[in-house]
């Protein structure tokens, strides 16, 4: 492993002076991934920057208007160990209790395995399910995108030279919604997905029809897909298995999976529709129950 400075600025504007000073930059927000990376020699840097002693990289906690703030190294722990979150955000919950495993969750971020840019990831898809958006700063100011317009391919996110990834930023889901995630791995833990599932629907008042739905599926394409078909085609109809079918196939067909030693893309076709189906039935009681 090569020689490399830490820096652990207590400030953003530190952090933004430190990825503009002309060294390669590997950000830490919780290390589990990054460390071992460089280790290992599939990352070089000459500096990381450690941004886990930002205190709103750090914190969470829900806005004015219902919106979920999340700071980008903030740990996964502190999500599921929070009740008014685990309440409000199930189906982030779903997520956020997988990432890594229960023995690094106090270190592991939502922010950092979102950068990691994973087609795997865990966050990506139910993030995109639930309409999350990124804000991301600089120097120069901050901008914000939804999270599907983050991943430009395999470990590639479209951050541009200065930036970091400061929120995670989740609405105030509407009335009747509920939301759920889905993966299927060939341990019982300690795993990354063959392929997954991140869903929303958002229920009429008398709870007849799906006014509105949104699916996600990761692990079998070159980063997370936002499957806006599968949730056009749901929007009026009513919340059955045969609905349900039709959309898990409309992600069947949109998913542009590889073969490799964890899967085939016929089991991944296959894992595509049967984790929505499911992910769907979930979000389904959770709506039900939420009127």
């Amino acid at each position: 492993m090569e020689a490399i400075t830490y820096v652990a600025p207590r400030s953003l504007d530190e952090a933004y002076a430190v990825l503009t000073n002309g060294k390669r930059t590997a950000v830490l927000a919780g290390g589990t991934d990054i460390i071992v990376q460089l280790r290992e020699g599939r990352r070089s840097a000459d500096q990381v920057l450690d941004v886990k002693h930002i205190a709103e990289m750090m914190a969470h906690g829900f806005a004015a208007d219902g919106t979920l703030e999340i700071g980008a190294a903030a740990p996964c722990a502190d999500l599921y160990e929070d009740a008014e979150v685990v309440r409000r955000l199930p189906g982030l919950i779903d997520a956020a209790s997988l990432i890594g495993g229960i023995q690094i969750q106090s270190r592991a971020s939502m922010g950092g395995n979102i950068c990691n840019a994973g087609p795997a990831a865990d966050s990506s898809p139910i993030l995109i399910a639930l309409a999350a958006t990124l804000r991301i700063g600089s120097k120069n100011g901050t901008r914000e995108i939804p999270t599907e317009q983050f991943f430009a391919g395999p470990s590639r996110n479209t951050l541009q030279p200065g930036e970091l990834l400061t929120q995670i930023r989740i609405p105030a889901q509407p009335a009747r919604s509920g939301a759920a995630y889905l993966r299927f791995i060939p341990r019982n833990e300690m795993d990354i997905a063959v392929c997954s599932s991140g869903v929303r629907l958002v229920l009429s008042a008398d709870g007849s029809r799906i006014e509105s739905a949104r699916i996600s599926i990761g692990a079998s394409a070159p980063t997370p897909l936002f499957v806006e078909a599968a949730g056009a085609a749901l929007v009026g109809q009513a919340p059955t298995t045969e609905s349900f079918t039709r959309a898990g196939e409309i992600c069947s067909a949109a998913v542009t999976p590889i073969d490799d030693m964890r899967g085939s893309i016929a089991q991944r076709r296959h894992l595509a529709r049967v984790l929505t189906v499911r992910a769907l039935e979930s979000a389904l009681k959770r709506a039900q129950e939420a009127r």
